[in-house]
């Protein structure tokens, strides 16, 4: 189930709001321009075919917003030691906070990942799981944790055919709040 934390961005170790409620979830993050939806789950589901299984809510999406380029992307956890530094290298480029000059869409067929937004002196921590997509709007502050053993499929929606380009802001605001593995254990 999607997870909601909202902290001061002065003030990592005490939560202003930790909820699971898909309505509050999607009113907070609306104020924020933010487009949240949840799709139904299908099982199973892997990068070859995410696009066809859901090709009726890709084809909705893209009409509605204008996206040129749509693809899938899947990270399977592996101890084979190149998937690790692979892996490794991606979540530390990810954790770095940074905006895009496009919006970025990322809806999670399988798995989970928290997108962190960096807005009006607090940070959103969302915690995407299978079913949910969501829209950072372009120019928006964020990074983004998938743990140190990134399991997912994802959809991504692009503008333009450059995919995803960071712009990043050298600030170290990621290394002070509670990472993707943090935030899920025990759940």
């Amino acid at each position: 189930m999607t997870l909601l934390t909202v902290w001061a961005d002065t003030d990592p170790d005490d939560a202003v709001l930790r909820t699971e409620d898909p309505v509050v979830i999607g009113d907070e993050l609306k104020q924020l321009g933010v487009r949240y939806e949840q799709w139904d789950v299908v099982p199973g589901v892997t990068k070859e075919d995410a696009l066809e299984v859901y090709a009726e809510q890709v084809a909705r999406v893209t009409d509605s917003e204008g996206y040129i380029l749509v693809d899938a992307m899947e990270m399977t956890p592996s101890d084979d030691p190149e998937w690790l530094a692979s892996a490794g290298q991606a979540r530390l480029k990810f954790l770095a906070e940074h905006t895009h000059d496009d919006d970025e869409d990322r809806f999670f067929a399988r798995g989970s990942g928290v997108f962190y937004l960096h807005v009006g002196g607090k940070v959103y921590g969302v915690l995407c799981e299978a079913g949910d997509l969501l829209s950072v709007p372009k120019n928006t502050t964020h990074w983004f944790d998938m743990g140190t053993r990134p399991d997912y499929v994802s959809i991504r929606f692009f503008h333009d055919d450059d995919g995803w380009v960071g712009n990043f802001t050298g600030s170290e605001i990621a290394k002070s709040f509670p990472t993707f593995d943090a935030i899920t254990a025990g759940r």
